[in-house]
């Protein structure tokens, strides 16, 4: 008995021993990781920040100083780079036309989007999965395969180098990225909310728009968010589709003014001009980032 009690005795001794060293290797591992995805973010932040850095504070020197000297102060501060930007290459007036093709844009594509995605993803009725999948194959289908249709039709329809033309397109293009974003978010909401507002006499339309719409903001703001931000840096579609000079968007100015300079380049006006343009697309995602990180992350748990 007396062997008995030592063996168990040993063995609970052995025990904690055991836990202990366990956890200090799952401890061990954990930092090691932690160490590893830290440094590849500093890594990532470094290769991402100090560029922007290098345009920001080059758009602030003169040409010989940015050839003589890249990685250095400027001697003097030439905020006359960016009045050059916006008067000389007529940065203004595409910055405007940027602005009304995108904001019209984004607000048609949202409301059209969160309709098409509420009906497919609340009510059943025949071919509703026939039409989710069709409206999904249109983010397989690359761009550049629908620019000579879409030449031909804006151009039948008159439409062609016209703001409302790229603004039916950019709608057309955005579409089916925000129905299969706000499709999850409609199909998780509860329906008894809806219900209610049934039994309390709203119709379909008072239903969605101040019952099921509010409740789906997260994802209505997170997908307008990544159309803003895809609508403002689109290039390919205003170049084949708007060529009217007076109706250029930012996109397409900027791409002029660079190759406009030749061999005489204003290098400070020109990175003047890439901030000016960059500068709206950071505010927006500032102001707005934590709700894109909340809503990414509902989807993914969804």
């Amino acid at each position: 008995m007396s062997a008995i009690a030592a063996d168990r005795k040993q063995a609970s001794d052995r025990k904690p021993a055991r836990d202990r060293k366990l956890t200090r290797a799952v401890v061990s591992s954990d930092r090691r990781f932690a160490a590893l995805s830290h440094g590849l973010l500093i890594l990532w932040s470094v290769i991402v920040i100090v560029p922007m850095l290098w345009v920001l504070v080059s758009s602030f020197k003169s040409t010989s100083e940015i050839l003589s000297s890249p990685f250095t102060l400027p001697g003097h501060w030439r905020i006359e780079n960016y009045v050059n930007a916006w008067t000389d290459a007529n940065i203004g007036k595409f910055f405007l036309n940027s602005v009304i093709v995108v904001v019209c844009a984004l607000f048609l594509v949202m409301l059209l989007g969160a309709m098409c995605a509420y009906i497919l993803a609340r009510f059943e009725f025949p071919g509703r999965r026939v039409i989710y999948y069709v409206m999904l194959a249109g983010l397989t289908f690359p761009v550049f395969l629908a620019i000579v249709p879409l030449f031909f039709q804006l151009q039948n329809f008159g439409l062609l180098n016209t703001r409302p033309g790229l603004i039916l397109t950019y709608v057309a293009f955005a579409l089916p990225f925000t129905m299969f974003f706000l499709y999850a978010f409609f199909r998780s909401l509860p329906h008894d909310v809806y219900e209610a507002a049934q039994i309390d006499g709203a119709g379909e339309w008072r239903a969605f728009f101040q019952v099921m719409l509010p409740m789906a903001s997260p994802g209505m703001a997170a997908v307008a968010i990544f159309n803003f931000l895809g609508l403002w840096n689109q290039f390919l579609l205003p170049v084949a589709l708007n060529t009217d000079q007076d109706k250029w968007v930012l996109t397409q100015g900027m791409a002029a003014y660079a190759s406009s300079q030749v061999y005489d380049i204003d290098y400070g006006a020109l990175f003047a001009a890439i901030v000016i343009t960059v500068v709206p697309v950071l505010i927006v995602y500032v102001i707005f980032q934590r709700r894109i990180a909340g809503s990414v992350s509902q989807g993914t748990f969804r």
